[in-house]
């Protein structure tokens, strides 16, 4: 994944310690514990650069139980061996489930890991090569397909995740469509972030409907209603619980909350966003 630009900052820093946050106020002592809670470690990339073991260990205590890693300039764990990260998560009761990475020159070798590491799910994050044609996406599902050939050998299941540009359209037609029309479902995942559907302006639930069973995985976001960057839960034009009722139609085994930007840092935002969904998700 690429660097995005930095959310800017709701508030300006005081200078004096122990001030509440706009935004950041606590939430009701009496919300339940929320079960398998996952968050991509994206999230969190500079802490988890500079610290990854801290930086599990945290996003344990806030309560997050299931992990999306994501490939880093230290690799796909950020550093850590596969067999490193499944223990330090293991002993903190969390599992790793699924990572992002590229095909790419080292693709055999981030499925070698990903099975080592014990993940289910190993997901492109972007298209294997550039261009917003229908030859290239048809291209692409070939090749997701093959992925997934090759994936299956290793006992992982090969998925993709979208951002906006897939719901382009292009001689009439939309070219994530063309991605989910070619590709064979028993192979090829999709992981589908729904805060990028609805700035594409397009609707999670018409795709659940029209491919019921094909959204295994999703990335739960808010995203701003006049810009497209994300907000912490709650504040953004995302209707987060609406479309998690909607998860058995979707296929949904495994969510990630995600926060690309945030109102004051990453912590902040993503223990917001858990209790968030501990307050207002009666599951």
């Amino acid at each position: 994944m690429k660097s995005r630009r930095s959310f800017l900052k709701e508030t300006a820093l005081a200078g004096a310690g122990g001030l509440i946050l706009p935004g950041f106020m606590k939430f009701s002592d009496t919300a339940p514990r929320l079960k398998k809670v996952g968050v991509q470690l994206y999230s969190v990339r500079k802490e988890m650069m500079a610290d990854a073991t801290g930086t599990l260990n945290k996003l344990g205590q806030f309560g997050y139980q299931e992990i999306e890693s994501a490939q880093s300039e230290k690799g796909n764990y950020y550093g850590l061996a596969p067999k490193e990260i499944k223990k330090i998560l293991k002993d903190q009761g969390m599992t790793l489930r699924s990572g992002h990475t590229h095909i790419d020159k080292n693709w055999q070798k981030s499925i070698d890991e990903a099975a080592e590491a014990g993940q289910e799910y190993i997901i492109c994050s972007v298209l294997p090569s550039p261009g917003q044609t229908i030859e290239n996406y048809q291209k692409s599902a070939d090749m997701f397909n093959e992925a997934g050939e090759q994936c299956k050998k290793s006992g992982v299941m090969f998925g993709y995740h979208n951002h906006a540009s897939e719901y382009d359209t292009v001689e009439g037609k939309v070219l994530y469509d063309v991605l989910l029309d070619r590709s064979l479902p028993g192979l090829v995942h999709m992981e589908m972030d729904l805060g990028w559907v609805i700035a594409a302006g397009k609707d999670p639930l018409a795709y659940f409907s029209k491919y019921p069973g094909r959204f295994p995985l999703w990335h739960l976001k808010d995203m701003s209603p006049t810009e497209k960057k994300s907000v912490e839960f709650g504040k953004g034009s995302v209707d987060i619980i609406g479309l998690m009722k909607q998860a058995k139609q979707a296929g949904m085994k495994y969510y990630f909350v995600e926060q690309e930007e945030y109102a004051v840092n990453a912590f902040d935002s993503l223990e917001y966003d858990y209790n968030w969904l501990a307050e207002h998700w009666k599951s």
